[in-house]
């Protein structure tokens, strides 16, 4: 299994011979964000076999990213997600409610809670916000955009790699979201073996236009947390582009 992190919540995983790409947001503004990360390559959106959305959230489901990718891949989302996605163009939408499963190839998906409001701004669809378990030889948990909820231990089971949102794209955090500190605590009880920090660095508001002076704090900070109170679980902070293996035999970066 690998994964490359291309900022936010966009993240592609690569398990089985299978291409799943989250969260895509390719461009260079989405709303009222500009970019401030380097641009996603190629090679991330090619060849996919099918992307997760978690939330309709415009950082999340991006219309044009979506219509990019192909509009005939196949989209899991969350209840409620499939009727704005098809008005919009996309043709293959299948919604999975928490708990559910299907199968992309030898990849088992199944959809986790997630503690976010899913909801399109300001008068768009409302959806429920879920997470992704993608399992196959190695398994992988996708977050979304979550808050701490009851029952997070329960994903475990296990979990070879962990991607964990610890911070957004502003000064502040509003409710629904997971800070350094809480990331923490979400990888105490899911435990993976690898947990790689997503959803921080990558986006600012266009004006006034005052990105970060240490955008890297949020993850370097989650690393510090994890390390501490569980050094069991490898911390793999990786800048936009990164990409990252995992094997049977041991946890090889890269």
């Amino acid at each position: 299994m690998s994964v490359t992190w291309a900022g936010h919540s966009t993240v592609l995983i690569e398990l089985d011979g299978i291409r799943l790409l989250a969260d895509p947001v390719l461009g260079e503004r989405v709303g009222p964000l500009r970019r401030i990360a380097k641009p996603v390559a190629p090679a991330v959106t090619e060849r996919i076999d099918a992307v997760l959305v978690s939330h309709l959230h415009a950082d999340h489901a991006d219309l044009r990213s979506l219509a990019r990718i192909g509009r005939s891949v196949p989209i899991l989302a969350p209840p409620g997600a499939a009727r704005w996605l098809t008005r919009n163009g996309l043709r293959d939408v299948r919604e999975l409610g928490a708990g559910e499963q299907a199968s992309i190839g030898p990849v088992r998906l199944s959809t986790t809670p997630a503690a976010h409001d899913g909801r399109r701004w300001p008068v768009g669809a409302s959806t429920d916000a879920v997470g992704f378990v993608a399992r196959g030889s190695l398994s992988c948990y996708f977050a979304g955009d979550t808050d701490l909820f009851p029952g997070m231990a329960d994903i475990a089971g296990p979990i070879d790699l962990a991607l964990l949102p610890v911070w957004g794209w502003g000064p502040t955090l509003g409710p629904g979201h997971l800070d350094p500190a809480r990331a923490a605590t979400a990888a105490a009880l899911i435990a993976p073996r690898v947990a790689v920090p997503i959803h921080w660095g990558t986006f600012t508001l266009r004006w006034p236009a005052r990105p970060p002076a240490n955008p890297e704090l949020p993850a370097r900070r989650f690393a510090a947390l994890v390390a501490r109170d569980s050094p069991s679980v490898q911390v793999r902070v990786l800048a936009v582009g990164q990409r990252t293996e995992l094997s049977h035999e041991r946890a090889a970066g890269s």
